[in-house]
């Protein structure tokens, strides 16, 4: 069964329209729809040329001081004291691994997740052996909602493990708020589950530090926990495909975790591609280099939520349902359109407007010539979707 993202996208390249939108892949664009090279990527890759580094082989944990900064920028100094990790191949590598780290000392290991969720977590974690407890994570309203998810932690086993996505939720932009964070942070650690935090869009949500608060409390009361992360939205390095897995352990340990991650990556991929890592590890080891990319980053963050704002206010003023206003608390690349499949699919057909069936779209697939284009076609379609439902 193909890929919808990719076959949309393939579809999407067919279209001859030259208004058309590409708003599936969660790739951030710039207002001429490129993904641009950041500044201090640009600045660092100037810097490693001119070093010339050897092409050697470098081992199944990858590139130390990129993982070692990695670990620094996203728990803090305190916390990464207690972590180790690797480096991987992208976030979803990291997904794989930490999955087949908790498969390895616990087959058949149960996780609960949240639905909707990104696309691939369910085929990673199942792929690794891992059981899966799908729970509802969204109200009728779109927004987060916990009593599923704490009813599964009130009946999971200790060990069990709990994906949480750190904040900019994909695909559906509802990030848990600071009082969520530690009402399941309580209910985790009475139930002995592992958190399995998912950090892809760090940044791009309330900001750098606002976006990793809730995660780094939860860390910080919990003996153990792991983190995916990606450098793909954050850095725009997609295709660089930069990523690490974080473990976070109890005084004790769990023996042998380090060379159980470097076995598990030797066995997968043998070593991870470098540059990328490189490039991110030169960032994060100047001062001015990640001063530019902080900067930058909040010029991405501060685009899409003029385009959410934009959007949505456009739609409304066109007609658009009420319930189209709570749009407005999701956050990141994302936005949850709520229209059903059917509805999607006019949008593409007449208005060349490419979103999943599930209604999400990438924001930072429209340039601001196209918002009120755009925001009148949502509020046409969505009259016509609820006249649908009204009949039916």
């Amino acid at each position: 069964m193909p890929d919808p993202v990719w076959e949309l996208t393939r579809r999407y390249a067919a279209d001859p329209r030259p208004d058309r939108l590409d708003l599936t892949l969660g790739v951030y664009r710039d207002e001429n729809l490129q993904a641009p090279v950041m500044d201090a990527v640009h600045d660092a890759e100037r810097l490693l040329l001119g070093r010339r580094e050897s092409k050697q082989y470098r081992g199944p944990s990858g590139h130390p001081a990129f993982t070692a900064r990695m670990s620094s920028l996203l728990l803090g100094e305190e916390l990464a004291q207690r972590a180790i990790g690797v480096q991987t191949v992208a976030g979803t590598g990291a997904l794989r691994l930490l999955a087949e780290f908790l498969a390895h000392f616990e087959p058949g290991r149960r996780v609960i997740l949240g639905a909707p969720s990104y696309v691939n977590h369910a085929p990673v974690l199942r792929a690794a052996g891992l059981d899966i407890h799908a729970v509802p994570f969204l109200d009728a309203s779109g927004r987060p909602w916990l009593e599923p998810t704490v009813d599964a932690l009130r009946s999971a086993r200790p060990g069990d493990a709990v994906l949480l996505q750190g904040n900019c939720h994909n695909p559906s932009g509802a990030s848990l708020t600071p009082a969520m964070w530690d009402r399941l942070t309580d209910e985790i650690i009475r139930a002995g589950v592992i958190p399995f935090i998912d950090q892809a869009y760090y940044g791009l949500g309330d900001g750098f530090e606002e976006d990793l608060a809730g995660m780094r409390r939860l860390l910080a009361r919990v003996p153990e926990g792991v983190v995916s992360v990606s450098c793909s939205k954050a850095f725009s390095l997609y295709s660089e495909r930069v990523g690490c897995a974080l473990l976070l352990l109890d005084p004790s340990g769990t023996p042998g975790a380090m060379s159980t991650l470097e076995a598990i990556a030797r066995a997968a991929y043998s070593q991870p591609p470098h540059h990328g890592a490189a490039i991110v590890a030169t960032i994060l080891g100047d001062e001015e280099l990640e001063r530019s990319w902080r900067d930058e980053l909040e010029r991405m963050r501060n685009r899409v939520t003029r385009l959410r704002d934009g959007l949505i206010g456009g739609a409304l003023a066109a007609g658009a349902p009420a319930r189209f206003a709570a749009l407005r608390d999701q956050r990141g690349l994302f936005l949850s359109l709520p229209l059903s499949p059917t509805a999607m699919h006019r949008l593409q057909h007449d208005f060349g407007a490419y979103g999943l069936p599930s209604g999400r779209i990438n924001l930072a697939g429209v340039p601001r010539t196209a918002v009120d284009r755009l925001a009148s076609a949502l509020a046409e379609v969505a009259a016509e979707d609820d006249a649908v439902r009204a009949v039916a």
